[in-house]
């Protein structure tokens, strides 16, 4: 009997030796999981990662901690780089941003989405076309024939050429085929929210969370968004697609692992982050934080990065050869 328990042992051993992941040997997790965040504290990325990993750290029993590091270098990519070259074991995760799939285009760095393993993407804030209160279109068909009737006319603000709402403002040029005069704004929503109260520029294509003041406030509106669905924080405003064009873009912020983390413990993270992205408790609280939250996970968090990429890259690519 003795000799037979050995032999037990001894199997079991080799089991675990030999599996592609000591994971559901160990019960994983066993010891604190570190958790990179590419951007400063206390902005959009930085909520987001701390308040999705606060659930899930709860939701796997509390046992061990998901320890949030803030490495904002080089707009993010250092960050970006330290989750991707971590060891693939599940004990270090990060918050990956949509920069990921414009970087590369633009010669910033190598890294791509194909570096990394997708848990959940809590956030896929969509462009959103924001006009003034006042003005004379109301509607997507409206504005769209507004542009064809003054080509080139329309000023549409960005947070800067070649970034992403820039791109949407592009994409809508090319799938409507109108011409506006784009506008760059590099400190962000706020100076463009104020240029169009203010009546300086017309529009633009944006985060409609960040416009959500002078939404409520009657001095903007909002069209559409470019979403596959409509969003939590503005379930009256209709989507791009249901008006009939198939358009999706969206400033995603995805909590990742290191491309090769075994499949059992990308299973456990995903299956974590699903229970979280179902509760009452993860909508009330990225609501209350100005965020309309997501819940795309696991393989469909890839995709979305993946479609995202091959987007971005057809973009760029015209703007570099203008």
């Amino acid at each position: 009997m003795r000799k037979l328990s050995m032999l037990f042992t001894a199997i079991g051993a080799a089991v675990c030796l030999a599996a592609s992941s000591q994971a559901m040997c160990a019960d994983y997790p066993t010891k604190d999981i570190t958790v990179v965040i590419p951007k400063n504290p206390g902005g959009g990325t930085d909520t987001t990662g701390r308040g999705i990993i606060n659930m899930m750290q709860q939701d796997l029993g509390g046992k061990v901690k998901f320890v949030p590091v803030n490495k904002p270098d080089g707009n993010g990519i250092v960050g970006m780089q330290d989750v991707a070259n971590a060891k693939p074991d599940g004990y270090t995760l990060g918050m990956v941003t949509v920069e990921l799939d414009i970087f590369p285009h633009q010669g910033k760095t190598k890294l791509t989405y194909k570096d990394f393993d997708s848990v959940i993407a809590p956030i896929a804030a969509p462009a959103a076309l924001i006009v003034h209160a006042s003005a004379p279109y109301n509607n997507l068909d409206e504005f769209v024939d507004y542009l064809k009737k003054n080509p080139g006319k329309v000023m549409m603000g960005n947070s800067g050429m070649g970034a992403i709402w820039h791109i949407a403002t592009l994409a809508m040029e090319k799938e409507f085929g109108v011409k506006v005069k784009h506008i760059p704004y590099p400190k962000g929503t706020a100076d463009i929210a104020a240029a169009i109260a203010g009546g300086h520029i017309d529009g633009t294509l944006a985060d409609p969370s960040s416009f959500r003041t002078q939404v409520e406030a009657g001095k903007l509106k909002i069209l559409a968004v470019m979403a596959d669905k409509r969003t939590k924080m503005f379930p009256d405003v209709p989507t791009f697609k249901e008006l009939g064009h198939n358009m999706a873009i969206r400033a995603w912020a995805t909590l990742v692992a290191p491309k090769g983390t075994p499949a059992d413990v990308m299973q456990v993270l995903r299956d974590s982050a699903a229970r979280v992205a179902a509760t009452p408790q993860f909508t009330d609280y990225f609501l209350k934080q100005g965020i309309d939250p997501t819940d795309i996970i696991g393989e469909d968090a890839n995709k979305m990065m993946e479609t995202d990429d091959a987007m971005y890259a057809e973009f760029l690519s015209k703007l570099a050869s203008k």
